[in-house]
């Protein structure tokens, strides 16, 4: 089959990287990519947001399937304009990403159908904002309701801190039109974790739990990354917490976007806190996980494809998934600066040799003459897995240490922070 993954960071890399490894994949490639998945398949220049240019692209080059990754064309509704043209694709429709792509409409799906979550006010007016904060005094969490890359939430110690989160949000119109509605919750304590679980419209198979790192800094300091590495499978989510999380918050998820004639097709991901009352869910995504999906793919066993192609023909519930019995560690390094400002185009050395115990997956990178060069604030994600955690992140962390780019940093407690 000839594939097309959209997207250019680590999670589109390790897509790649497991899709090539399917005996049923004869060509594969990815739009836009970046300089590490030119490695694995070929890079088509059309923008990941380019959904008009996508679809001919993909008919043009007759494509079998399209893997849609990543946020933006999932809510711009990439996988309904493949299929109304034909072709497959992997990934929800429009009218089920918004779980996503509005988080005032997934905390409302959950008020409706009892999945639990934090307490929580929508605003569109940015003094009832201060008001309400006024009120419910804090820690307070201030989100906004569309996609902001990720770094669309402030978990405010203070009023203060949480007043000038909503302003600049609402007001100050930081992450665009994303902030025009704002929503604001209490602020739920314990360990958070993720969950990401293949579902077919009606069956769900959860994946191996992992735990993103979000803080630029050791310590869980300075500000919210897309995610400066992540472990699989922390040891906080038991047995006993996998099976109240089916019960109470996967199996009625799948069941309520099915109800509400949005049956969701792809990898849904569970934001999970662990509180002292039980799991309760953070947020959803529409899509993998970045760099979640890094670890978990690490350990699948079986066939990607066979699973993607499950997944959108309803028959997910036939298949055996298997997982290895490891663990897994991603080690992100990151442009000095990240996640403000930082430079590009910066020499990376060392590759070949992390190379030979981990897997180095490429998010922001360039090839050029033959060099690997930064080209973003997340340039690498290292993956090593291991027969234990411990083993897991000290893999990637050994390779890690191998590469070096100028302004080069990343954290040092990854699996060790909670």
């Amino acid at each position: 089959m000839k594939i097309l993954v959209v997207g250019s960071g680590g999670r589109e890399h390790a897509i790649c990287w497991k899709l090539a490894q399917s005996p049923k994949v004869t060509e594969l490639y990815c739009a836009p990519g970046n300089g590490g998945i030119a490695g694995v398949a070929k890079c088509v220049d059309v923008k990941a947001t380019d959904v008009e240019g996508m679809v001919c692209w993909a008919k043009d080059n007759a494509v079998d399937f399209v893997v849609v990754a990543p946020d933006d064309p999932l809510a711009m509704g990439m996988v309904d304009a493949l299929e109304e043209a034909g072709i497959p694709a992997f990934g929800p429709r429009k009218n089920a990403a918004i779980v996503e792509a509005s988080k005032a409409f997934s905390k409302e799906l959950m008020k409706k159908y009892h999945i639990p979550t934090a307490k929580y006010e929508t605003f569109t007016e940015l003094e009832a904002v201060l008001d309400y904060i006024d009120r419910q005094g804090a820690p307070i969490v201030v989100k906004a309701d569309g996609l902001a890359l990720g770094k669309g939430v402030t978990v405010a110690a203070t009023e203060d801190e949480a007043k000038l989160a909503a302003a600049e949000m609402m007001g100050g119109r930081k992450f665009g039109d994303a902030g025009c509605t704002l929503v604001i919750e209490e602020c739920m304590t314990g360990p958070e974790v993720t969950v990401l679980a293949f579902v077919d419209g009606e069956h769900i198979s959860p994946m191996p739990a992992s735990q993103d790192h979000k803080r630029a800094y050791t310590g869980n300091k300075g500000p919210n990354t897309g995610g400066m590495g992540a472990i699989s499978p922390p040891p906080q989510y038991t047995p006993e917490i996998a099976k109240r999380c089916m019960e109470e918050i996967f199996l009625p998820t799948v069941a309520a976007l099915k109800a509400e004639g949005r049956p969701f097709k792809g990898v849904l991901y569970f934001g999970l806190m662990l509180t002292p009352d039980g799991p309760k869910v953070i947020e959803y995504n529409a899509r993998f996980g970045d760099p979640e999906c890094q670890a978990v793919l690490s350990l699948l066993d079986s066939d990607l494809l066979d699973i993607m192609l499950a997944c959108r023909a309803g028959t997910l519930d036939q298949l055996d998934i298997r997982w290895k019995q490891e663990a897994a560690c991603c080690l992100v390094l990151a442009s000095g600066g990240y996640p403000l400002g930082y430079k590009k185009g910066y020499p990376i050395s060392g590759l070949e040799e992390a190379e030979k115990t981990a897997v180095v997956f490429h998010a922001g990178t360039k090839l050029e003459n033959g060099q690997y060069l930064t080209n973003g604030g997340r340039v690498l994600g290292v993956t090593a897995t291991a027969p234990t955690l411990d083993e897991a992140i000290e893999r990637a962390y050994a390779a890690g240490s191998r590469i070096s780019f100028t302004d080069m940093h990343f954290r040092t407690d990854i699996g060790h922070a909670f």
